[in-house]
């Protein structure tokens, strides 16, 4: 274990990641809002720590191996969640109680969008820039993002690349260097974010308000400027575009760059795992659909609307809102809740299980079925035309059953802070899978649960954005042993 380069890239991280608290220092001092101080402490302490840690370690040069990348990674989300809080701590108007910050940076950073906030409207506008740089950043990853520099200061970066983005992918290396890799994924994700904020823009946002939906729809976040969230606008040209764009977000990076490398967009149409998705979320938004109708809870058009745009929202785990779809028919939300285990494709910023893993359970129950009824045939799994090899089912399956396991026993533990079943339970399942919203007392916010519970969900929501694994193999002895 390379404890030294551990250190060395954490700090050079922290250092990295300072940065990204100028902006609102920046504009506090504009507008005067008097809430400087908490940013320029943030990052101060942020950078002295990344200082701290590099200094004594920036001649360490050695190669990383895959179980460094992974202290790497679940140390960092750590860190960064901790370092994150600080300017939200220190914000008078805000008064947080320290578990309350690390919660909503946390909520940021995995872009979960949970938040222990309440009256967003009357907040600085820099402490909502704040909030939206959180999940920009978590969306694309912070650890990605850096790989393309790091190996400019001479460390190695594919070990971190495969622990960040842990997951059954087709395309775990976009290009031949993985440098290129992450300059590719980082171009994509710009794009798409100039995009978003100039089809807000255009739809009737704010320039503010424009940029800061568009920082958190790329991100598959869901934090707003708003307490109402985009239920704010009435125009419904604004829920329209925010559904194209989570969409966007929701699919693989890697066919976003193969369509624009090859000019070319039936590269969506030929992936399984994109169909899959599409067609899931579009059967799913015509149950809603008919059940609003039918049910008489909206009318016509507000049905296709505002049943579009949360099926949209909740399916890729992204948490924004328009109607307190927790008072909707009970299978409703229900419905919309379980959509969120499939969350995004794998490769993209959305949340949840991903689409890939709950496709090839889906195909491996259909295989079973077809070999009950043909005990002695050899029916191998395919996809995309090629076969599915049996380590990548087993490993499947696993990630599945552990994911389970974790979600009873944090329920369980939620439980035990005097929470109520439905709201535990909604709990659990919107932050595991990076969502956001819930029911009963976590529908429209968290600030009503216990500290205890606070960081409980803080470790579910680290669990979802790092898949798991990449946070219970630290706790294995094995993982430890030379």
């Amino acid at each position: 274990m390379q404890f030294a380069m551990a250190l060395k890239i954490i700090g050079v991280l922290l250092i990295i990641f300072s940065t990204a608290m100028l902006p609102s220092l920046f504009l506090s001092l504009i507008t005067e809002d008097a809430i400087e101080s908490a940013f320029a402490t943030g990052f101060a302490a942020t950078l002295l720590a990344g200082v701290l840690l590099w200094l004594p370690t920036r001649h360490v040069s050695r190669d990383l191996n895959i179980r460094d990348g992974f202290l790497v990674t679940a140390l960092f989300w750590i860190v960064l969640g901790l370092f994150g809080a600080i300017p939200l701590w220190l914000t008078p108007q805000l008064a947080m109680s320290p578990a309350g910050a690390i919660f909503e940076s946390i909520s940021g950073l995995t872009t979960t969008g949970a938040t222990v906030i309440t009256g967003l409207d009357a907040l600085p506008q820099s402490i909502l820039l704040y909030r939206q740089l959180l999940q920009w950043l978590g969306g694309i990853g912070i650890v990605v993002l850096a790989v393309a520099i790091l190996p400019m200061l001479g460390i190695g970066g594919m070990q971190l690349y495969r622990a960040e983005s842990a997951g059954p992918s087709k395309d775990r290396k976009l290009t031949p260097r993985i440098t290129s890799t992450a300059k590719a994924l980082f171009g994509i994700y710009l794009l798409l974010t100039i995009a978003c904020a100039a089809s807000y823009f255009v739809a009737g946002m704010s320039i503010f308000d424009a940029l800061c939906h568009a920082f958190s729809t790329v991100a598959i976040g869901g934090f707003s400027t708003h307490d109402a969230s985009l239920g704010y606008y009435e125009q419904n040209s604004v829920l329209l575009v925010s559904s194209v764009f989570m969409l966007l977000s929701a699919l693989n990076f890697g066919l976003h760059f193969l369509a624009l490398q090859r000019r070319n967009i039936w590269v969506y149409a030929q992936d399984s795992e994109a169909a899959f998705f599409i067609t899931v979320i579009a059967l799913a938004t015509v149950v809603v659909w008919c059940l609003l109708l039918t049910t008489e809870t909206l009318n016509l058009e507000d049905s296709l609307i505002h049943g579009l745009f949360q099926t949209v929202s909740i399916a890729t785990t992204t948490g924004f809102t328009t109607q307190d779809f927790s008072i909707w028919p009970l299978f409703l939300p229900v419905l919309l809740l379980m959509l969120s285990f499939m969350g995004g494709c794998v490769g993209s910023t959305g949340g949840g299980m991903k689409a890939m893993r709950i496709l090839l359970i889906f195909r491996q129950g259909m295989r079973e079925l077809r070999q009950l009824l043909h005990p002695n045939a050899v029916i191998p799994l395919k996809l995309d035309a090629r076969r599915v090899q049996t380590e990548v089912i087993s490993a499947v399956w696993s990630f599945f059953a552990v994911y389970m396991f974790c979600f009873v026993l944090i329920w369980l533990a939620l439980l035990a802070t005097e929470l109520d079943f439905i709201s535990a339970f909604s709990a659990v399942v919107a932050t595991m899978n990076n969502l956001g919203p819930g029911l009963g007392e976590v529908a429209d916010h968290y600030a009503t649960v216990s500290e205890p519970g606070k960081v409980i969900l803080c470790l579910a929501m680290l669990m979802g954005r790092l898949e798991v694994f990449t946070l219970l193999v630290l706790l294995t002895p094995a993982f430890w042993r030379h």
